[in-house]
């Protein structure tokens, strides 16, 4: 499996921001398109935004368009998710992972999944 390590999680308040790292360990980040999914409690996992190895197209789940934005530093390994104006229902573990990303639909590659990051939105 390809080895990513999720940072940057933490507690907010409503409105508040976060960025998100996901940094590769052993590999070159560059080949991959990489998507950050969430799990919040008694929910299914799901996925948030996708950005492609390509052409840095991207995808954003509906909830999270506008406030969320992916973004990738190749020099540095890592792949970023701002996310801005966030909610109380945006509290979840956040993951990243290689994906495949075909017409807009961003599917893991593999089940393997990291420990996460946890954000909480909460005042």
């Amino acid at each position: 499996q390809l080895q990513l390590v999720e940072s940057g999680g933490g507690l907010v308040q409503p409105g508040g921001s976060l960025r998100l790292s996901c940094a590769a360990s052993g590999f070159t980040l560059d080949y991959y398109t990489i998507g950050w999914f969430r799990q919040a409690p008694g929910k299914k996992r799901e996925a948030v935004s996708c950005i492609s190895s390509s052409d840095g197209s991207t995808y954003y789940a509906g909830s999270v368009k506008g406030r969320f934005t992916i973004s990738r530093d190749n020099a540095k390994n890592t792949v970023y998710l701002q996310m801005n104006s966030l909610k109380p229902e945006d509290t979840a573990v956040y993951y990243c992972i290689a994906v495949i990303f075909i017409q807009n639909i961003c599917s893991p590659m593999y089940d393997y999944w990291g420990q996460g990051t946890q954000v909480t939105v909460s005042s």
